[in-house]
């Protein structure tokens, strides 16, 4: 280390706050280096747990912390809330939308990935999907709001429309949010109102492949289908939606009117990998070698879902696991990278890149859940031991300890007595598709929606 020192210091650039820049940061900060982590935010979210905010069971400061309080103790690491816009590759600058830039020696490219609607983008204001704390909060708004204006329908006129949520996509995220739904509306809501019962709302999950969970091993497929159906979920799988409107999703030629209508069908990469020039794959990953290069770039990694990284012949999923791994691993090639040049001999700079998949689980609402585990033992557990499992493995793997705190405080009160706290509503109280004094729109052709998401 003392060598280190007697060269100029390295400036390592990290783009993005999420689980892999973290993590590559933290791995850096012991080191003689300059580290900039640059993020269009100020605080680091939590993804797993952005569906509990989105359905009220959690508030958004218990599952984010700002980046600055997690590297307080680290004066090699300078935080800046900022936005990448672009690349000066051959003088290894970032341009920043400020209009400023920024040198580096090593730069770490974590910006994870977004929504996709499969060139459908004017779906994305009808059909919100959960990538951030704004996307929770607007989800939980909808949400919360269909009940609201359902009681004051009731209350005015004697009747209602049906409540229907459409939870578009199959996978963990659409499973986890209906399962909530189907909760927050049978358990935690149910003595809340006086003109409407909240327990009679429909949950559906619209699913395009042949089965929900595709990624589980196929008896906890079925065992997830068992337990969203004891809660009331229904599923469509073979299902693929052809047009979302303001009150209503098209099936092929089928119209199904919902309430409220929830997007967990697909994703693409960060739109700054294209910025690099590199080979992208068709979802704009950014295709990277065993040591997470771009071709040519050796002082450039790609980490987390904006990096398409194979083993076995299989992409790496772009979930937190594997985006904590990545930047570990960067954090580690860099230091070796900067010790060789010290002349040191290049111990572990021949070792790649490999993904350790510890399992996949995934909570289907209050004490049920499935877990495929794979370390520290091998197991399949579904029910109220995988959800114990789950619980225990997120509120552990949650930065800082205040937040491990309160989220276990938070889920033990509403787990002991069926009330929550963050069910507030924020923003508009306008959903698309309902007008407040006749209810759903009855219009079989409504014009397309051309609002944009606020």
């Amino acid at each position: 280390m003392a060598a280190m020192g007697s060269i100029e210091r390295k400036r390592v650039v990290i783009i993005g706050g999420g689980f892999a820049g973290i993590n590559a940061a933290l791995g850096l900060a012991h080191l003689p280096l300059d580290i900039t982590l640059i993020d269009r935010k100020n605080h680091h979210t939590f993804q797993p747990l952005l569906y509990q905010v989105a359905l009220a069971v959690l508030s958004p400061a218990e599952i984010a912390q700002p980046i600055r309080s997690i590297f307080r103790d680290h004066r090699n690491i300078e935080v800046l809330m900022d936005e990448a816009t672009g690349f000066d590759l051959p003088q290894q600058r970032v341009l920043l939308k400020t209009g400023s830039q920024i040198e580096y020696d090593y730069l770490i490219v974590a910006t994870g990935s977004t929504h996709s609607y499969f060139g459908r983008d004017d779906w994305a204001f009808l059909a919100p999907g959960l990538k951030n704390l704004e996307d929770a909060v607007e989800i939980r708004r909808r949400v919360l709001l269909a009940f609201e204006l359902a009681e004051r329908q009731m209350q005015e006129n004697g009747t209602y429309p049906p409540l229907k949520f459409v939870i578009i996509g199959g996978g963990p995220t659409g499973v986890e949010l209906a399962g909530a739904i189907s909760d927050i509306a049978r358990l935690y809501m149910a003595r809340d109102f006086r003109h409407i019962n909240p327990s009679t709302a429909e949950v559906l999950i619209l699913e395009g492949s042949p089965s929900i969970l595709a990624a589980y091993p196929p008896d906890l497929q079925q065992k997830a289908v068992k337990q969203l159906a004891d809660i009331g979920v229904k599923i469509r799988t073979g299902s693929h939606v052809t047009e979302i409107q303001p009150g209503y999703v098209m099936v092929g030629d089928e119209r199904i009117d919902c309430t409220v209508t929830l997007w967990a069908a697909g994703v693409q990469a960060s739109p700054l990998g294209k910025l690099l020039g590199v080979p992208l794959d068709r979802r704009g990953c950014v295709i990277v070698d065993q040591f997470l290069n771009p071709p040519d770039h050796p002082e450039i990694f790609i980490c987390g879902d904006l990096a398409h990284v194979e083993e076995n012949g299989h992409q790496v999923p772009g979930v937190a696991q594997p985006a904590m791994q990545m930047g570990t691993f960067a954090a580690k090639r860099i230091s070796r990278l900067v010790a060789r040049e010290m002349g040191s001999d290049g111990t572990g700079l021949t070792e790649p890149f490999h993904y350790f998949d510890k399992g996949d689980m995934a909570t289907i609402g209050r004490k049920a859940a499935v877990a495929n585990i794979k370390w520290p033992f091998h197991g399949r557990w579904s029910g109220f031991p995988a959800w114990i499992v789950w619980l225990v493995i997120h509120v552990f793997f949650l930065i800082g300890f205040r937040n491990r705190l309160a989220v276990f405080r938070q889920w033990a009160w509403t787990y002991l007595t069926f009330r929550d706290g963050a069910r507030l509503i924020t923003g508009s109280q306008e959903l698309p598709g309902w007008n407040l004094k006749y209810g759903a729109e009855e219009s079989s052709s409504p014009e397309p929606s051309t609002a944009t998401k606020p």
